[in-house]
C-alpha cells in the first residue's frame, strides 16, 4: 500500500502531463471566405497561411478555404496580388471561421526586373502559345453545355454628399440594410438589379455558329422588366470570354490577351510558383502590361505543366487604362478539360467598376457569374438548328418560383444574394424612385410607356424653322402589352406659320419571328428637303430632327403612301420588296421640262412617282436581339453588310410621271486593328439609267452647321452637287490610346486621335442638266443645283481628338477640291459630343 501511495503523485504529474500535450497536439482549424472590399465578391486563389508556418492552402473560386495544424501559430494571413495583406488572430486548438475584406492595393506594382538569363516565364509563354490550337475550346467540332448565369448591378462609393440628397433620404430604410450587409471591412453597395437564367448554350465550328435556348429567367430591377430583350442579354452569349484568341471583346473595346500570339510585345511575365492546383500540377504566371495605358490586363494564371493549358486565370484592367468611367475590370475564370482534350471554361466571373462622373455622384458596380456543366463535344446539330442565335422560350417567366431555382442553381446564392432581393422589391416601390424611374426611361427610349401605348418621340416635340415657324408635334405606338403580333402608330404635326397639319400613320404585322418577317402600310403627309430626306436619314435621329430647325434648303410638301414586305429568307440574308406612291410640291423656285426633245417644252413645278423596290441585303453573321415588337441589330463580327437596291420607276401607276430604272450598292464593315485601333468604312455605288429632275436624283448630304455628323460630308454644303451616277467611300480610324499613348505629358489626358476621308466620284449627264430651265413660265429664277466636273472626285481629309473631358470630339477638316464653288470652305472645325469608353 505505501508503494501505491507514493506512486499516485508520479500518475498524477503523468496525467497532467497528458494532458497537456493532447492541448498542445489539438488541432488548429480555420475556415473561412476571402471577398473584395469594395465589391463584395469572392477573391479565388488568394493565399492563406498560418504565420510562422509553411502550412497554407489557395481559396477556390467561391473565395473559400479551409486550413488547419498542430503546430503552434497565433494568427492566419491572407493575401493576394493587387490587394492589401491582412493578419486575424486564431485560438489555438479550436475550429473557428475567420472571414477577410480585403481592400484594393492603390499602389503600382513594381516592375519586374531580371539581372541575367532568360526570363523563365517565356519558355513556358512559348509553349502555351504552341499548344493553343490543341487547348482552345474553338478548335472542337462542336461542344454544348448547360449554363447558369446571375448578374448583380450595385451603386457603390456612395458618399456622404450624394446620401443627403432628396432621393436617397427616402430610401433610408433600405441603406440601413445596405450598411449592415457590407460588414465590419467591406463598403456599402446599394443593389438596383438582380438577374438569374438558366439556358441551353451550343456552338458549332464549321461554319462558325452558335446557338442558346434561354430557359428560364429570374429577374428582379429598379427600372427594369422581365422582358424577353432583358432575357436574351443576361444569357451566357453576351458573357464569352476566350483568352485562346488574340483579342477579347469587352465593353465594345479590344483588350490584348495575355496569351496572345504576340504576348512579348505587350506584356511582362514573372514565374512565381509552381503546385498542384486540384489534380494538376501547374506553374503560376504574373504578368504586367509593358504600358499601363494599354488596353491589356494584369493578374495571375496557372498553366498545367501537362498540356500547357490554361487552369485558371485572375486577369484585371486598372483604372490606368485609357478607358472613360471604368475604374476597373476583373475577369477570372476556371476551366477544365474535355474528353476530346481542348479545355472548356466551367466557372466564369467578371467585374465591372463604372467609377463616379462627377465627385457628387455615386459608381457602379456590375457583376456577372456564370457556371458551365454538362459538357458535351463534338456532336454538332443540323445548321437549321442554329438560325436563331439566341431563342427565349415562350413559358421563360412560367414556374420560375424559388422551388424551380432552388433545384437548378449550380451554386446556392449566398445570405448576401438573398437580402438583395428583398432590398430591391423594396427600393422599386417607393414612390420617388418610381418617379425618377420613369424619367430615366424617356430619357434614354425617348417613349413613355401608357398602358398599352407609347408616347413619343419627345426628340421631335419641337421645332423652329422658316417655313413652319413654330412646329408642334405629338405621337404614339402600341406596344408588346397591346400585342406582340401587331404595331399600331403614327404622329401629327402643326406649323403656326404655314398653317398646315401633317400627319403620319402606320400598321404593321410581325408574320413570323423566327424568320424575321414583317408586313407594313403606311401614309405620310409632312414637308422635307432636297438631300434631307427622312429616308436618308433614318439611322441619325439627332441629325434628322435638327434639320427641322433654322433655314431650311430647298424645301417641299410631300404625300407618301408605302406598302412593304420583308423576310428573312435564311441566316444572313434577307429580301425587301416595296411599293411606294409619293408626290412632290416645292416650296422653293423649281421646275423641269416636261419634254426635253422638244424645243418648246412646258415646264411643270410638281410631279408624282409610283416605285418598286427590290432589297436584297446579306450579313453573314450578323447578331440580332428582339425588343418586343422590334428586332435590333448588334452588328456582324467579321462579315461585310452588303446590300443589293434596285427601283423601278412607274409611269402612269397612280398618275405617275416617270419610267426609271435605279441601280445601287453599299458596303460597310467594322475592322479591329487589335493594337492599332478601329476602323469603319462604308462604299456606296449608284446609276440611274433616266433623264430626271435632280429630286429623283441623289443630292450628297452636306453639312452647314458646327456639328460634325457620319451621314454628311462635312465640308460640303447643302445641296452642293448632285449626281445621276456615283461611288463614294466613307472611311474613318479611331486610333484608341495607339499614338498618345506614348507620349508621357498627353497619356494622363487620356485623348484619342482619329482620322477620316470621305471621297465621292459622281457625275450628271448633259441631259438631265438641260432638264432644269433657267427660269419658270411666271419668269421666276430657278434654283440650280451644282455637279461635279468630269474625272475629279470631291474629296475631304480630316484629323481629331476625341475624349477631350471624356465627352468632347473636335474634327479638323480639310476640303481639297471644288474650292470655288460659291462659298466653299477650304478649312474647317467641327465638335462633337459623344458617349464612349
Amino acid at each position: 500500500m505505501e508503494h501505491a501511495k507514493s506512486f499516485r503523485p508520479l500518475l498524477f504529474s503523468l496525467f497532467l502531463f497528458l494532458l497537456s500535450f493532447s492541448g498542445y497536439t489539438q488541432k488548429t482549424v480555420v475556415s473561412g471566405k476571402v471577398t473584395d472590399a469594395n465589391s463584395g465578391d469572392p477573391v479565388p486563389f488568394a493565399n492563406i497561411v498560418f504565420k510562422g508556418t509553411s502550412i497554407g492552402t489557395t481559396t477556390d473560386f467561391e473565395g473559400n478555404y479551409r486550413l488547419e495544424t498542430t503546430q503552434p501559430t497565433d494568427s492566419v494571413t491572407a493575401s493576394y496580388i493587387g490587394y492589401i495583406t491582412k493578419t486575424k488572430p486564431v485560438k489555438k486548438g479550436q475550429s473557428q471561421i475567420i472571414n477577410y475584406q480585403l481592400e484594393e492595393n492603390v499602389l503600382s506594382l513594381q516592375e519586374v526586373v531580371f539581372v541575367a538569363g532568360e526570363n523563365p516565364a517565356f519558355e513556358i509563354m512559348r509553349k502555351v502559345v504552341r499548344n493553343k490550337d490543341k487547348n482552345n475550346k474553338r478548335s472542337l467540332d462542336a461542344y454544348e453545355y448547360e449554363t447558369y448565369t446571375k448578374i448583380e448591378i450595385d451603386v457603390d462609393n456612395i458618399s456622404e454628399k450624394f446620401r443627403k440628397r432628396k432621393i436617397m433620404k427616402k430610401i433610408t430604410t433600405v441603406m440601413d440594410s445596405v450598411e449592415r450587409i457590407a460588414g465590419e471591412d467591406g463598403k456599402p453597395v446599394l443593389p438596383v438589379f438582380i438577374s438569374e437564367s438558366l439556358s441551353e448554350y451550343y456552338y458549332r465550328n464549321s461554319p462558325k455558329l452558335q446557338h442558346e435556348k434561354i430557359i428560364k429567367t429570374k429577374i428582379t430591377g429598379v427600372g427594369i422588366e422581365d422582358g424577353t430583350l432583358v432575357s436574351q442579354f443576361i444569357g451566357s452569349s453576351f458573357q464569352e470570354y476566350n483568352f485562346y484568341q488574340n483579342w477579347l471583346n469587352i465593353v465594345s473595346k479590344e483588350f490584348v490577351s495575355p496569351m496572345a500570339d504576340g504576348w512579348k510585345l505587350y506584356y511582362d511575365y514573372d514565374l512565381t510558383d509552381s503546385a498542384y492546383v486540384g489534380n494538376d500540377y501547374c506553374y503560376r504566371l504574373d504578368f504586367f502590361p509593358k504600358s499601363e495605358q494599354d488596353l491589356a490586363f494584369k493578374g495571375t494564371m496557372w498553366i498545367t505543366k501537362k498540356e500547357y493549358a490554361l487552369k485558371q486565370i485572375d486577369a484585371t484592367v486598372s483604372s490606368t487604362a485609357n478607358l472613360n468611367y471604368v475604374e476597373k475590370i476583373k475577369i477570372q475564370q476556371e476551366l477544365a478539360p474535355t474528353e476530346a482534350g481542348p479545355w472548356i471554361p466551367v466557372k466564369n466571373r467578371v467585374l465591372l467598376d463604372i467609377g463616379e462622373v462627377t465627385k457628387d455622384m455615386a459608381g457602379v458596380l456590375a457583376k456577372f457569374y456564370t457556371s458551365n456543366k454538362n459538357i458535351k463535344v463534338n456532336q454538332p446539330q443540323d445548321l437549321k438548328f442554329y438560325a436563331q442565335p439566341i431563342e427565349v422560350a415562350e413559358d421563360f417567366k412560367i414556374g420560375n418560383g424559388n422551388e424551380f431555382w432552388d433545384s437548378h442553381r449550380h451554386e446556392p446564392l449566398t445570405p448576401t444574394e438573398l437580402s438583395v432581393y428583398k432590398m430591391i422589391d423594396t427600393l422599386k416601390n417607393i414612390p420617388v424612385v418610381k418617379t425618377y424611374t420613369e424619367i430615366l426611361k424617356v430619357a434614354i427610349n425617348g417613349y413613355k410607356k401608357v398602358g398599352k401605348f407609347d408616347v413619343g418621340p419627345y426628340l421631335s416635340l419641337y421645332a423652329n424653322n422658316t417655313v413652319e415657324g413654330h412646329r408642334f408635334q405629338i405621337g404614339a405606338r402600341t406596344n408588346i402589352d397591346f400585342s406582340n403580333k401587331f404595331v399600331f402608330g403614327g404622329r401629327i404635326a402643326y406649323g403656326t406659320e404655314d398653317e398646315e397639319l401633317k400627319y403620319r400613320g402606320f400598321a404593321e404585322m410581325i408574320v413570323d419571328r423566327d424568320r424575321w418577317t414583317l408586313l407594313r402600310a403606311e401614309y405620310t403627309r409632312d414637308i422635307d428637303q432636297v438631300g434631307l430626306s427622312a429616308d436618308d436619314l433614318l439611322d441619325n435621329y439627332i441629325f434628322l430632327a435638327a434639320t427641322k430647325f433654322g433655314n431650311l434648303i430647298r424645301p417641299y410638301r410631300y404625300n407618301q403612301a408605302k406598302v412593304s414586305f420583308q423576310r428573312e429568307v435564311f441566316k444572313g440574308l434577307t429580301q425587301k420588296a416595296s411599293f411606294q406612291y409619293r408626290t412632290f410640291d416645292p416650296l422653293y423656285n423649281f421646275a423641269y421640262y416636261t419634254d426635253p426633245e422638244q424645243t418648246d417644252s412646258p415646264t411643270a413645278r410638281n410631279f408624282q412617282t409610283s416605285e418598286l423596290v427590290l432589297e436584297t441585303r446579306f450579313a453573314k453573321d450578323e447578331v440580332f436581339v428582339q425588343n418586343d415588337n422590334e428586332r435590333i441589330s448588334l452588328g456582324t463580327q467579321k462579315w461585310p453588310i452588303v446590300t443589293l437596291r434596285y427601283t423601278r420607276g412607274l409611269k402612269g401607276i397612280l398618275e405617275s410621271d416617270f419610267n426609271y430604272n435605279k441601280l445601287g450598292i453599299n458596303i460597310t464593315k467594322n475592322m479591329k486593328m487589335g493594337f492599332f485601333g478601329t476602323s469603319n468604312f462604308s462604299i456606296t455605288g449608284e446609276h440611274i439609267f433616266e433623264t430626271l429632275p435632280y429630286p429623283l436624283l441623289k443630292a450628297h448630304i452636306g453639312n452647314e452647321s458646327l456639328f460634325y455628323t457620319s451621314a454628311a460630308f462635312n465640308l460640303m454644303n447643302f445641296s452642293e452637287f448632285a449626281s445621276d451616277s456615283y461611288a463614294y467611300l466613307k472611311y474613318n480610324h479611331h486610333f484608341e490610346g495607339f499614338l498618345l499613348n506614348r507620349i508621357p505629358l498627353m497619356k494622363k489626358l487620356k485623348w484619342r486621335l482619329l482620322a477620316t476621308a470621305n471621297v465621292i466620284y459622281g457625275q450628271l449627264s448633259e441631259e438631265n442638266k438641260a432638264l432644269i430651265p433657267e427660269f419658270t413660265e411666271d419668269g421666276a429664277i430657278v434654283e440650280p443645283i451644282g455637279s461635279f466636273r468630269k474625272n475629279e472626285p470631291y474629296i475631304e481629309v480630316g484629323y481629331g481628338v476625341e475624349n477631350i473631358l471624356k465627352v468632347l470630339r473636335v474634327d479638323f477638316l480639310h476640303r481639297l477640291n471644288y474650292l470655288d464653288n460659291p462659298d466653299a470652305d477650304k478649312f474647317g472645325v467641327k465638335i462633337s459630343f459623344q458617349f464612349i469608353l
